[in-house]
């Protein structure tokens, strides 16, 4: 089996091509390619299949020639991942898979069609604007902590520190605990503190992430997304541009009027071969 290795600040994946749909991926086997001491290490896979060949990408096969097929890294399914989607742009392009047109490059997810264009080193996708919706509270150890619910075709929660608490200090070892009726299939749960001012952007957030189905992880673009919608409500903006560090980089979110783009560095580490029957537990 062929894989290549990338990230996108520190979010990094496990990118197997599989143009045709033969491959036999299961949860089993994505969970151990992504374990960091017996698998290659990854918070999740993206498996590189073209729409038409994939039952949950044939319907935007008309729209876009390519579908990325994303696991966390416990082997369940995730409607979207911001970072991920500009990884598996970065490897259309390195691979020969796509040709760079000048304009935007189309693919589809399972949260519906992504565009993506590239901007020198970094990669920017568009996805859907953030929707701001109930709030809900996180609790981590004894903390419990008020959030914003957000939509960004998967589910978060932004949750803002309260001034005396340091992000650096909370152990995220283990999930938050949330109202299972609020998030019935789960939640990305977002930490923020705010940052200082950076020259042309509307404002400046820090923030770490624990992501449903593969734990803390340095960096989620959905997050990064959803964090910046709440931002900007802040400030009493409904668009804007917003700084947001995580633990692995910065990303710059643009939030326009009907959709939202995210742009970053997209890394493609190594590429190499592996033996499935070597991970299987």
């Amino acid at each position: 089996m062929e894989f290549t290795k990338g990230h996108g600040t520190g979010n990094d994946f496990v990118i197997l091509p599989d143009p045709d749909g033969a491959l036999d991926l299961t949860p089993g086997l994505v969970a151990a390619l992504c374990d960091r001491r017996r698998g290659l290490g990854g918070d999740g896979v993206l498996r590189v299949v073209r729409a038409a060949k994939h039952p949950e990408g044939a319907a935007l096969a008309g729209e876009a020639e390519w579908f990325m097929d994303y696991w966390n890294s416990d082997g369940s399914f995730a409607e979207m991942c911001g970072n991920g989607a500009r990884v598996f742009v970065r490897y259309l392009l390195g691979t020969g898979l796509v040709t760079p047109s000048g304009g935007t490059l189309p693919v589809a997810t399972r949260a519906g069609l992504v565009r993506a264009r590239v901007e020198g080193a970094d990669v920017a996708v568009e996805m859907r604007r953030p929707r701001l919706h109930d709030a809900a509270t996180a609790t981590l150890g004894g903390l419990t902590l008020t959030g914003a619910a957000v939509d960004v075709g998967n589910p978060h929660l932004v949750c803002a520190l309260p001034a005396a608490l340091e992000l650096a200090g909370l152990d995220l070892t283990r999930a938050p605990e949330v109202d299972p009726s609020v998030f019935p299939t789960g939640v990305n749960v977002e930490f923020t503190t705010p940052g200082e001012p950076v020259d042309g952007t509307d404002a400046h957030v820090l923030m770490r992430v624990y992501e449903r189905g593969s734990a803390e992880t340095l960096s989620c673009g959905t997050g990064a997304c959803a964090v910046a919608a709440v931002a900007l409500r802040d400030v009493g903006r409904e668009t804007g541009i917003v700084a947001v560090d995580v633990p692995g980089g910065r990303l710059t979110v643009t939030v326009t009027a009907d959709s939202c783009w995210l742009a970053g560095p997209a890394v493609l580490v190594a590429t190499g071969t592996l033996t499935p029957d070597a991970l299987r537990p």
